[in-house]
């Protein structure tokens, strides 16, 4: 039995010659035909695209029914209803052309990509739901809430009479969702749209910053401003959310000095400190008004060599807690009129920065799934770091191998006037199915439950709380419950 690729592909490529195959049978192929004894043995070295469950979760992504941003339109935004898309896409992107195959049903379009995930090997016992489609708050709240419960009655593989049905039907379902994203713009996540992405299952929200300047928003018609961005943050944190933020160098009005210092305000000014973040360079579309701007010279975007050098110079300063989440957009190269047209621009900025003898330092880079170098079991150590944001002081708990630098697991526990809130807990490394042994990989080890334990700790000991809670996915409710606590939606609660 063949125990790396090397010998995998030696193996097919023997049995290929021997049996005179055209040509040589790919992964999926086998995965698809293997028996199932056979298929569980051979899964891990057969998995095509291991990056995608690489941090722990099968994430399925989904879009919402083209809708029109409540404000108008961006200067650089592309798509829209009018042409038959989601706000701000194309068409073309991979996510984008999954729903409209499917109508933008949200059943459909999850039960489509689990199954392509399981067809190329990877388990999706836990899915993280990504719902794109543009600002998803302004939506009618029914839709949103129609929306959610269709992929949440698509993973539990049958239609329940409400959303509040359907998340305590996940609770135990085959593919359980441990953790909901939504994007949205900052002038709509200032009020009551909170509660309601709270009692949907929001664990996660984006909100397009684009940039701190206001005059830099103004100019591009954004529709909201800089103190409405740390608004939006602040009460994203208070709710126990976690929060990202989209950020945009190259518009009309900035400059590269003015893009690094946007930057380096989101780091440094506790009314932002994002958890993570995701950087878009400005691209000169068809169909934007800034394609208009570019055609007729008033408006020159970042080159390649700019781009890398800013997301070098970004990736130099980002925080230890913050994650670099994404880095450009997934545009075909072809539909690029002008601006860093470059897929691998991390991958560059990362080279531009290890030729300065310098690494960056966010969580991605250093996460187990992503590192390339194992952590060595007996160096594991807790680490703390402790910083204000928004009006609270977080704490950021880590299981790290110091000397490699290597990251297993960390959590982020808030403490502000009113609560004490764990916003995040993460096991790094391939995902372990449900109910599985850890074997040789980084979850279910225990590592959750020492995080947990020492959130508690510090909470009551460090910071005098009666109770802690926790912003959980329905699909992990029960993980809670066997650490003690209870669902007072919609959070998990324990008093202390």
């Amino acid at each position: 039995m063949p125990t790396s690729k090397d010998e995998l592909q030696q193996l097919k490529r023997r049995v290929a010659r021997s049996r005179g195959l055209v040509g040589i049978p790919s992964d999926s192929d086998l995965l698809g035909r293997l028996p199932p004894a056979f298929r569980e043995e051979l899964v891990d070295l057969l998995r095509v695209k291991p990056a995608r469950t690489a941090s722990g979760v099968a994430v399925v992504t989904v879009m919402t029914a083209p809708h029109a941003c409540p404000h108008g339109v961006c200067t650089f935004c592309p798509g829209g209803p009018r042409i038959g898309t989601p706000q701000s896409y194309l068409g073309t992107e991979p996510a984008a052309r999954r729903a409209s195959a499917h109508s933008y049903d949200p059943g459909a379009q999850t039960v489509a990509r689990l199954r392509s995930l399981q067809e190329i090997g990877h388990p999706t016992d836990k899915v993280d739901l990504i719902v794109l489609g543009g600002t998803f708050t302004s939506l009618d709240r029914g839709y949103q809430e129609s929306f959610v419960k269709g992929c949440l009655d698509a993973m539990n593989g049958f239609v329940s009479d409400s959303i509040v049905a359907a998340q305590a039907a996940n609770e135990t379902a085959a593919a359980r969702c441990i953790g909901l994203t939504i994007e949205t713009k900052p002038d709509c996540f200032l009020g009551s749209e909170v509660d309601a992405c709270l009692a949907l299952g929001t664990t996660r929200v984006e909100l397009g910053i684009q940039s701190t300047h206001d005059d830099v928003l103004e100019a591009v018609h954004r529709g909201h401003t800089d103190s409405q961005s740390r608004a939006a943050m602040g009460r994203a944190k208070a709710a126990g959310l976690k929060v990202g933020a989209h950020m945009m160098p190259g518009l009309p009005g900035s400059d590269c000095d003015r893009d690094f210092d946007s930057f380096r305000t989101l780091f440094d000014d506790p009314d932002y400190r994002p958890d993570f973040l995701k950087i878009y360079p400005t691209l000169v579309l068809p169909g934007t008004a800034l394609y208009g701007l570019w055609k007729s010279g008033r408006f020159t975007p970042l080159t390649t060599e700019e781009a890398v050098d800013l997301i070098a110079r970004v990736k130099a300063i980002v925080p230890r807690w913050c994650r670099i989440q994404r880095v450009q957009r997934e545009i075909g190269a072809p539909e690029i009129q002008d601006g860093p047209k470059r897929g691998d621009l991390r991958l560059l900025a990362r080279e531009r920065l290890r030729a300065s003898g310098l690494r960056c330092v966010c969580v991605r880079c250093r996460e187990v799934g992503f590192r390339g170098i194992q952590p060595r079991p007996e160096a594991l150590t807790l680490l703390r770091s402790n910083y204000e944001s928004s009006g609270g002081h977080e704490v950021f708990l880590s299981f790290e191998d110091p000397e490699l630098d290597v990251l297993v697991a960390y959590a982020r526990l808030r403490i502000d006037s009113t609560s004490a809130t764990v916003r995040e807990l993460k096991v790094f490394g391939p995902m372990v199915r449900i109910h599985e042994a850890a074997h040789d990989r980084w979850q279910h080890r225990g590592f959750g439950r020492r995080l947990m334990r020492e959130c508690e700790r510090l909470a009551q000991e460090g910071f005098d709380a009666r109770a802690i809670r926790v912003t959980a996915g329905v699909g992990v409710r029960g993980y809670y419950r066997n650490l003690g606590y209870e669902l007072r939606a919609p959070y998990m609660v324990k008093q202390l």
